[in-house]
């Protein structure tokens, strides 16, 4: 590997590991206090439509008893509820109850509040450059915890 790139995996994670880790102290404050980052990537899918065990097994990587596991915590503090699946009568569908939804909107805010700082310091033109490689280098919607 060139010395040149032996870095970036560092300043990548870690640029990643601050975002986390300053949305989660930002909901934190916003008294959620019982949630977790690993929790926050499961209401990616669960919002806004709703997903089974299943899907959201697939979205987080993990199994489908994991995700049973996490489901079940979830509906147990509020923020999600098993409904009948609409075109499945042997599925359940997880959507974000009302607390759910709050949730989300306080983890949309801190993420900005997190972001803002970093767009303000790249400035216009190198935000759109810095989102423009990494959309190219990413895969859309694969975003999942580090377990």
């Amino acid at each position: 590997m060139r010395h040149d790139l032996l870095d970036l995996p560092v300043l990548l994670l870690g640029a990643a590991t601050a975002l986390v880790d300053g949305i989660d102290a930002r909901v934190r404050a916003r008294g959620f206090t019982d949630i977790r980052p690993a929790h926050g990537y499961a209401f990616v899918r669960l919002a806004p439509h709703g997903a089974t065990a299943v899907e959201l097994a697939e979205h987080l990587g993990v199994t489908k008893q994991a995700a049973g596991q996490m489901a079940d915590e979830l509906v147990r503090k509020g923020y999600v509820e098993r409904r009948p699946h609409p075109h499945d009568a042997r599925a359940r569908l997880l959507v974000l109850t009302e607390r759910g939804w709050a949730c989300t909107r306080a983890a949309d805010e801190a993420a900005d509040e997190v972001l803002r700082p970093w767009a303000d310091s790249l400035g216009p033109d190198r935000l759109a450059t810095v989102r423009a490689a990494l959309a190219g280098l990413t895969t859309p919607g694969r975003i999942r915890p580090t377990w």
